[in-house]
């Protein structure tokens, strides 16, 4: 027996209301939560129109004219990747749909089972933290005939690249995620990055940070988290007590995460070594995070999970925008002393759910450059109103500080991190200036050691 998929019925009524025009085919996400009993799909979001000309933000094709060969597997997944960024934690993207007409169903499989490994790797390349053995590594795919509306449901096993699919069941139903809990934490930022050198280029920044969050992230894995000021046991659940004929009401806990300032003297490893650095990099600042974990008997230890790594996610994609930032810009960016302002974090609910989406939002951007990015990115319309841009104040908003450092944006130069000083055999010029010095030096030398004879005698004629 497969999985079991339990679906939002407006995720029924949104497949149901795509329009696929003529022989087109449509691709999208579907969004939700896994358990390992179950998982849960709250979302289902088509992929936009790809820009013909190239502008604006990385989208997907929509159609992929009669023929799914055609299909632009590396615009679905960057949306898939956009798309992640927007989820707080506990929810993510659990697998893709595929809309085709009748004559196109045989070729339908191939391509989900294409796209569902492609997403999940292009998600999962900058990821920080580590998966757990009861993570689930079934994605599903849905394949929708656009004239019967037959639905065929499948899953694979994203970790084994021989997987084949397995037949799973497609149920909806209503009030899915209406009970869902929502835990909220706030996290102080206060990391430094060392630079090697005063002059780097973008990518040598990018290897700098993610060294450095790679370590942070493990710090935030390996922390005490609180729930509602508890050190509660992994295995409690954390809504036990409660009446099972209650009515569903969303219960919000408030998570605290402590980071040990030192390792036990016995754990302690002397594996720190010493570089000369010229800069550094200080990211400080405060973030919120959120994380929804599902009303199947979570557990402690599953909450604990799921808002800490909504607290690295936050952090590495404002990271990575700013990186992607400095990459676009033409010029150079960034001298001593200059402070970068990462984009705050902004909430925005889904309509007719008990759910919030996030997005990121620049300090030259305004409320409506994210209610169009939410239009484009998830296929909906929200209210500028209704878009909660307080949660980040704009005194606590991330920073990254340079000091005496210089982002360079010369792309086609070396990289200082693989740069090494020429010896005189591999520069001419170089060489040149080299024997004149050493020339210039034999010189002095012989001058100094005649000088001292002549000292020395006059000594010893005295």
């Amino acid at each position: 027996m497969g999985r079991g998929y339990i679906v939002e019925d407006v995720v029924e009524k949104y497949l149901s209301n795509l329009s696929v025009p003529g022989a087109s085919c449509v691709t999208g996400l579907l969004i939700g939560q896994s358990s390992s009993q179950r998982d849960f799909v709250v979302l289902a979001v088509r992929t936009p129109q790809k820009d013909t000309e190239g502008q604006g933000s990385p989208s997907v094709s929509r159609g992929a004219g009669n023929s799914l060969e055609r299909l632009d597997v590396e615009w679905v997944t960057e949306h898939a990747r956009q798309v992640s960024r927007m989820l707080p934690g506990g929810m993510s993207v659990i697998g893709v749909f595929l809309v085709t007409p009748p004559e196109l169903s045989k070729e339908a499989q191939n391509t989900l089972r294409r796209l569902i490994f492609a997403v999940d790797k292009h998600i999962s390349k900058g990821r920080l933290w580590s998966l757990t053995e009861e993570d689930v590594t079934e994605k599903v795919t849905l394949h929708i005939c656009s004239k019967t509306r037959k639905v065929v449901c499948r899953t694979y096993d994203v970790r084994d690249p021989k997987s084949s699919a397995k037949p799973a069941d497609w149920k909806y139903q209503s009030g899915v995620c209406t009970s869902w809990p929502l835990l909220t934490c706030s996290v102080g930022l206060n990391l430094v990055f060392p630079v090697l050198e005063m002059h780097v280029l973008p990518q040598d920044m990018e290897k700098c940070m993610k060294e450095g969050l790679q370590t942070w992230a493990k710090q935030i894995e390996d922390g005490l988290c609180l729930i509602n000021g508890d050190a509660m046991p992994g295995e409690v659940e954390l809504l036990g007590g409660q009446k099972k004929n209650a009515k569903a009401v969303q219960q919000t806990f408030r998570a605290q995460i402590l980071i040990p300032m030192a390792e036990p003297q016995s754990e302690r490893r002397l594996t720190a070594s010493v570089k000369v650095c010229s800069g550094s990099l200080t990211l400080k600042g405060m973030v919120q995070c959120r994380a929804y974990l599902h009303s199947n008997k979570p557990r402690a230890k599953h909450a604990t999970e799921v808002i800490k790594r909504d607290v690295i996610n936050t952090v590495s994609s404002r990271v990575e925008m700013f990186l992607e930032d400095l990459l676009m810009e033409g010029e150079d960016k960034g001298s001593v002393g200059v402070q970068q302002v990462l984009p705050r974090r902004v909430f925005a609910p889904v309509p007719g759910m008990s759910l919030c989406v996030c997005d990121y939002m620049f300090p030259d951007e305004c409320v409506s450059d994210v209610s169009d990015r939410l239009k484009e990115m998830l296929d909906w319309e929200t209210p500028e109103d209704s878009i909660d841009t307080s949660q980040e104040a704009v005194p606590e908003a991330p920073t990254i500080d340079l000091k005496n450092t210089v982002v360079q944006k010369n792309l086609k130069a070396k990289s200082t991190l693989d740069a090494r000083p020429k010896t005189p055999s591999e520069d001419p010029t170089e060489a040149h200036k080299s024997h004149k010095t050493y020339y210039a030096g034999v010189a002095m030398a012989a001058a100094i050691a005649l000088l001292a004879t002549g000292t020395s005698l006059i000594y010893l004629s005295d």
